[in-house]
């Protein structure tokens, strides 16, 4: 079992993609340990294998050998049904294109995903929280990609995750706009007690990391604390 200050361990994780003809190795004995609370940096060039870890972690993806714990949970046995529950109660997912609703307010965004968890934070008081206070009531085409992405942290976290999942969540916004949100990511999280991590190509983004991980060709070559 994992420890109990441990969000997530992977033992020995592999990927494998069958393509027919060819066999792809997207990931190949991943060992690692992640702390809880702590704020992750998986970083790698396209093709290292960082968003294929994460989505394995979420649940979005499974492992083709290995063992994944996210909070001492074996998610690598949950049946269908119990990797829906995890990804919809325990998992928060932050992506590059937003993925708001263009029909639905800013408001109305976060509230869609708070209906479906028995437990859930106030919508319109963690969009006060972000910033958009005056915009929770505007439409995603009436906000910047900052603003959007804002509400897309919001929504991550209005059903208070363990585990927040953040691919290339700078990749569409600019340098200064790109560091108020990670700020907002890591303020927020700390707030909620969860542990983030973020996937990205983008070197700047490890400041805002207690960890680094660093990956190539499938396999981690470095792992970097920040009190090390």
């Amino acid at each position: 079992m994992a420890r109990p200050e441990e969000a997530v361990r992977l033992d020995s994780v592999s990927k494998i993609y069958d393509m027919g003809v060819v066999q792809v190795h997207a990931l190949t004995g991943v060992e690692l340990s992640i702390p809880a609370g702590d704020f992750v940096v998986f970083l790698g060039p396209s093709g290292s294998g960082k968003t294929t870890l994460m989505n394995i972690i979420g649940g979005l993806d499974s492992a083709t050998t290995g063992r994944v714990f996210v909070h001492g949970r074996d998610v690598t046995a949950l049946s269908q049904d119990d990797l829906t529950e995890y990804r919809r109660s325990d998992v928060g997912f932050i992506f590059q294109f937003f993925n708001l609703m263009p029909t639905l307010t800013a408001r109305e965004n976060v509230q869609l995903i708070a209906d479906l968890v028995h437990s859930s934070e106030d919508a319109g008081a963690l969009l006060e929280s972000v910033g958009l206070g005056e915009y929770m009531d505007h439409f995603p085409s009436q906000l910047s990609g900052g603003e959007q992405q804002r509400v897309a942290i919001a929504r991550a976290l209005v059903k208070r995750p363990r585990l927040l999942l953040a691919d290339e969540p700078t990749g569409n916004l600019d340098y200064e706009t790109s560091r108020e949100v990670l700020a907002v990511i890591r303020s927020m999280a700390r707030e909620n007690n969860a542990t983030v991590i973020a996937v990205t190509h983008d070197e700047s983004i490890t400041e805002k990391g207690e960890m680094v991980v660093r990956l190539r060709s499938g396999r981690i070559v470095s792992v970097e604390r920040k009190d090390d």
